[in-house]
């Protein structure tokens, strides 16, 4: 699969199990597909925070993981009063890029990190 893009991430929810609803109404397609580049080359990543059935932190990593057919980690986590649950056909994958150059630059830095590789593999795993 080449770069992520909303009709493959709409086809993969749909074709997929899908066992966690999401609580945000947006993710944005730059950061998924950072995150499944990383992913299908053996990065590893934090686990999910989930409370009863949906996601309270990590819907990025969550249909990252979906898209490079991984299995992450779940840790249980609170919600709050402000906390809605939003079913995956009505969340809007954008175009739009939410990180800055920095917070792209230090995310690779902890993932390198993280995996105990160089930030030059992270760099060139990215591309």
């Amino acid at each position: 699969m080449g770069d992520i893009n909303s009709e493959i991430i709409s086809e993969n929810l749909k074709s997929k199990r899908i066992d966690l609803l999401s609580t945000h109404t947006k993710l944005s397609i730059p950061v998924i597909n950072r995150m499944y580049k990383k992913m299908i080359n053996g990065i590893k990543f934090d686990d999910i925070k989930v409370s009863d059935n949906f996601i309270i932190d990590g819907h990025h990593r969550y249909i990252s993981s979906i898209l490079a057919d991984i299995d992450l980690g779940r840790v249980p986590s609170c919600k709050t009063s402000a906390t809605n649950v939003c079913e995956w056909h009505k969340v809007e994958f954008v175009d739009e890029e939410w990180d800055t150059e920095l917070k792209i630059k230090r995310m690779n830095e902890l993932d390198a990190k993280f995996n105990n590789i160089s930030i030059e593999k992270i760099f060139e795993l990215t591309k």
